[in-house]
């Protein structure tokens, strides 16, 4: 057996972990990255709204397509994950999930461990609790009762998301208006945050053996999944070092709480167990010089995918170009006070609704304009559509509003308006941009801006907002 298998999986672990967050110019503009590629989800463990993130969560596109399944079906989210079921398993969350490595980073801490026991072999089958509770009985449930996409596990547990997502945003500058939005939810998803990565330090990879649904799904394919562990019965004496060694809470090898690891390969003194995908052979006890050759091509070909991503996200990807375009010198004194921070005149723009009517910004002129950012799987977005509806019934001659859906659409937002009673006028945003760039909009939903009569900004921020604020809103913009 090579001594250097336990680099090399962290090392393959690491490269997994930059391969899911390619997109390193998200921590410098505080953004999130909203490309086509984003929609495609990643086999391991990692948040959306990490700023770095390149793909999707794989989790938490299964709970949108659950939120989603009174209107549509999510073929493909439960597609890529059967997909990867079937091909890897649970090798996923041994060799490339980024928030395994973590964990195991944390649980190197020299500090007294806790060992498995029965009590931890029986908190093991937690995750499949939560996995049906938090990740499918929640969204299908506010889903189909209540029209809203909440991803259960991601708001209420989720330490991914609270370290990735929020902290990854929050810890840049540009977002320090951020912090106004942050309430109980946060705090208590904070706390658990600490709870679980304390936890890791003293129980090897608690949150992967108690706790993560992830694994849950993945675990269900241990029996069928092409690559994994295997034992060579003709060479095994049933010792047991393998199951004495493990750090997970298995029976034997290769069983739903396997992560296929390979670390039962170093300790088996029959050299029994190897790494295999079918009948070819990924890694075992032995050397062999062809098995070598073939894992340097391999890792040859993984870096230059590597850096082919890094360049593709951090500077090809031409949604990193999508910035308005400089005014020409002689415009400049006709354009200085234009923009979206409070004070300035907003550019004009126009933008197509849904029901056949355009809507510019310049027609509006005289009234006061409210603008919302929202999206059908926002939550909060949903719950304060009614509060604009009002607000323009109460003021329809005197004010235009529009609610502008993000260009990330994963429901039909014609069928989901539908089935809405409301009057104010909608529009989606075209994934080259038009509305989100002039009023400086992100992934953080729900913004609302407010302009005066003659379209100068008043209010531009990001959250919710009840009635008696966009009233009062109201009467400041109306003079």
């Amino acid at each position: 057996m090579d001594k250097n298998h336990t680099m090399k999986r962290k090392l393959i672990q690491l490269y997994a972990a930059l391969l899911y967050n390619a997109n390193l110019r998200g921590y410098i503009d505080g953004k999130i990255y909203t490309g086509n590629v984003k929609a495609a989800c990643v086999p391991g463990f990692n948040c959306y709204s990490c700023p770095a993130a390149a793909g999707a969560c794989p989790l938490g596109a299964l709970q949108n397509a659950l939120a989603s399944s009174g209107k549509k079906a999510g073929f493909y989210v439960f597609g890529i994950l059967m997909l990867y079921g079937l091909m890897l398993g649970r090798t996923i969350c041994g060799w490339l999930c980024p928030l395994g490595l973590i964990q195991e980073l944390l649980h190197m801490i020299p500090t007294p461990k806790l060992p498995k026991n029965r009590v931890t072999r029986a908190l093991s089958y937690l995750k499949y609790v939560i996995l049906a509770v938090f990740v499918c009985a929640v969204p299908v449930w506010y889903g189909i009762r209540h029209d809203m996409a909440v991803p259960g596990f991601c708001k209420y547990i989720c330490p991914a998301g609270t370290f990735e997502g929020a902290v990854g945003l929050l810890s840049n500058p540009n977002n320090a208006d951020y912090f106004g939005m942050l309430g109980i939810l946060f705090t208590r998803k904070f706390v658990i945050m600490l709870i679980i990565g304390l936890f890791c330090i003293f129980c090897y990879r608690s949150f992967c053996r108690f706790i993560c649904p992830l694994g849950a799904v993945y675990s269900l394919f241990c029996k069928i999944a092409l690559v994994g562990v295997k034992v060579d019965g003709t060479r095994c004496n049933g010792c047991g070092a393998c199951v004495r060694h493990c750090g997970m809470d298995v029976r034997k090898v290769g069983d739903h709480e396997c992560i296929h690891c390979g670390h039962c390969m170093e300790v088996c003194p029959q050299k029994a167990i190897s790494l295999k995908a079918g009948s070819l052979t990924l890694m075992a006890p032995e050397a062999d010089a062809r098995r070598q050759k073939w894992s340097r091509i391999a890792g040859g070909i993984a870096m230059a995918v590597l850096a082919f991503a890094l360049v593709w996200f951090n500077f090809l990807d031409p949604s990193i170009q999508k910035q308005p375009e400089p005014e020409a010198p002689a415009q400049a004194e006709q354009t200085a006070a234009e923009g979206f921070e409070v004070g300035n005149v907003l550019k004009d723009f126009e933008i197509p609704c849904t029901d056949g009517s355009v809507f510019r910004l310049s027609e509006q002129r005289g009234k006061v304009v409210v603008i919302n950012l929202w999206a059908t799987w926002c939550g909060p977005c949903v719950q304060e559509l009614p509060h604009f509806e009002a607000l323009y019934a109460a003021h329809s001659e005197d004010i235009a509003v529009i609610a502008v859906h993000s260009p990330f659409v994963t429901d039909d937002v014609n069928e989901f308006l539908a089935e809405k009673d409301f009057t104010i006028p909608f529009a989606v945003e075209p994934e080259e941009g038009n509305v989100w760039q002039i009023v400086d909009g992100s992934t953080t939903l729900p913004q609302t801006i407010v302009l005066d009569r003659n379209g100068v900004v008043i209010y531009n921020q990001r959250g919710s907002v009840t009635p008696d604020l966009l009233e009062s809103l109201y009467t400041q913009a109306a003079g």
